[in-house]
């Protein structure tokens, strides 16, 4: 009998978000990345695509939501943690508000739109009728560096 694969930890889940983030550098994109585990298993990768799919809304959750509906079949996506580089705005807190995500794990803060508190709060607000668990700060250093060296050298500075 083979055993099946342990679930991802917190840290390797958000190692893979900034794997994503890396590629979306690459790519000319603000370093953003997101994955989406469901039962202890990727069911959604997300990286900023705005720029190539000219979609302002294909930010790094929209695009790993949309896979983990895909592959779970389910537009709700209860019992699915969202690991994400950089704070969601205001419109992917919304779209984990309406997806019921369980849980969101970002690594830094966003102090210019950060929509879970920098911000404003979104998530969580008293008047919403979902609520999910927040985590936040797990490799903050290491996605704040990506994104100050993506914007320094944008900058040619």
């Amino acid at each position: 009998m083979i055993a099946p694969p342990e679930p991802l930890t917190d840290l390797e889940a958000m190692e893979l978000a900034l794997t994503e983030a890396r590629q979306a550098a690459e790519a000319g994109e603000v370093p953003v990345g997101a994955i989406a585990v469901a039962g202890g298993a990727i069911v959604g990768y997300g990286q900023n695509r705005v720029i190539r799919y000219q979609d302002p809304v294909a930010h790094a959750e929209i695009v790993a939501l949309r896979e983990a509906a895909a592959t779970l079949d389910n537009y709700r996506l209860n019992g699915v943690t969202l690991y994400v580089t950089l704070e969601p705005c205001a419109m992917c807190a919304g779209a984990m508000i309406h997806a019921r995500i369980d849980r969101l794990v970002y690594a830094a803060s966003d102090p210019k739109a950060g929509a879970a508190g920098s911000v404003m709060q979104v998530l969580n607000h008293p008047s919403l009728n979902h609520q999910m668990i927040v985590d936040h700060g797990l490799l903050a250093e290491e996605s704040a560096d990506l994104l100050r060296t993506f914007f320094r050298e944008r900058r040619g500075s």
